[in-house]
């Protein structure tokens, strides 16, 4: 039988989990007797945790909801968890770069000498890919705003800011920009930045909104049955629409090549292409992008001699590609 204090905090851990436990079934879980449980609920009572007792034929334990928990206990996995996810925080973009740092070292302090061992040993830097300019600070208020009202199903009121300088008069001098109404469904992180993924109202169409640009109004709107999403899937549809797709995830342009290059160097670098060995220095290559010259440069980057399979749109532009850097290589002989 686990000492008391292991078993205490096996005990809180399983309160924590679910809401209502059956006598019996923590009795199970802890491989104690249920006379031992109803003795270990008395002891968190007396910690200070609020534990009610559940009436019925089997009878059970609930952990009610409070504000004046005692310190918290964790278990060794907990710990790590919580470490990893508050070290990491700093590259959520949610401005809680800072509050992070200080939680950790608060919840450090809480924990026992063994526990706070393991938390030391455990530094994580997160490294995310350069982005072409930094990802913009999302207020941790506005975030909460947005999630609430995805998890309320309310219609969401909001300003939302230009995103270039040229767009500032979009309103039509000083006549007032009347706020966006959309119904939230799901907040979303892409490329470091937060993303809300709507239905806009006004416009009767599904759209991604920046979160950055974002300033929610008081009071939301009425309640609203959530829309079925375009192919079910968030993160497909978030990526669809990040390459211009009609929201089925894949690329509006993809084309076949087959390239003068071992396959395993062309996989190397190339996250979603699909790449067959044709010999040991030939591949075939199946790569998607956003338009038709900008797959036929991403092609060209392997710099390696090219037979397009098709379709016909990827070879035209390879041709026009071609025209263009000729022209820059003439003009930049005669200067």
């Amino acid at each position: 039988m686990q000492k008391t204090s292991a078993r205490l905090l096996a005990l809180l851990s399983l309160l924590q989990a679910r809401r209502d436990w059956p006598g019996a079934l923590l009795a199970e879980r802890l491989d104690i007797s249920p006379r031992t449980v109803r003795r270990d609920v008395d002891r968190l009572r007396e910690l200070g945790y609020p534990i009610a007792a559940i009436k019925g034929p089997d009878g059970g334990y609930r952990l009610r909801a409070g504000t004046d928990l005692p310190p918290l206990l964790f278990d060794d996995e907990q710990a790590v968890a919580l470490a990893v996810a508050l070290q990491t925080a700093a590259t959520a973009g949610a401005g809680i770069e800072e509050a992070a740092a200080r939680a950790l070292t608060t919840v450090r302090q809480v924990m026992p000498a063994r526990l706070r061992r393991r938390i030391d040993t455990l530094q994580v830097t997160a490294v995310e890919r350069p982005a072409a300019r930094p990802a913009p600070q999302v207020g941790p208020g506005v975030l909460l705003a947005l999630s609430a009202a995805v998890h309320a199903r309310e219609v969401l009121r909001f300003d939302y800011a230009p995103a270039s300088p040229a767009q500032e008069g979009e309103g039509g001098g000083d006549v007032p920009v009347p706020p966006r109404r959309a119904e939230p469904h799901h907040l979303v992180t892409w490329g470091g930045r937060w993303y809300l993924v709507a239905w806009d109202l006004d416009r009767e169409d599904w759209r991604t909104f920046r979160a950055d640009r974002i300033t929610p109004r008081v009071p939301a709107g009425p309640r609203f049955t959530p829309r079925e999403l375009p192919g079910g899937d968030v993160a497909a549809f978030v990526a669809g629409r990040f390459r211009g797709s009609d929201g089925s995830g894949d690329w509006p342009c993809r084309g076949e090549v087959i390239l003068d290059l071992p396959a395993g160097v062309v996989s190397r670098y190339t996250r979603e292409g699909i790449v067959e060995e044709l010999g040991p220095d030939r591949c075939r290559l199946v790569l998607g992008s956003w338009s038709w010259p900008g797959l036929a440069s991403a092609i060209g980057g392997f710099d390696a001699d090219i037979e397009v399979v098709g379709p016909d749109e990827l070879k035209e532009a390879f041709a026009h590609l071609a025209r263009r850097y000729a022209a820059a290589a003439n003009r930049a002989s005669t200067t």
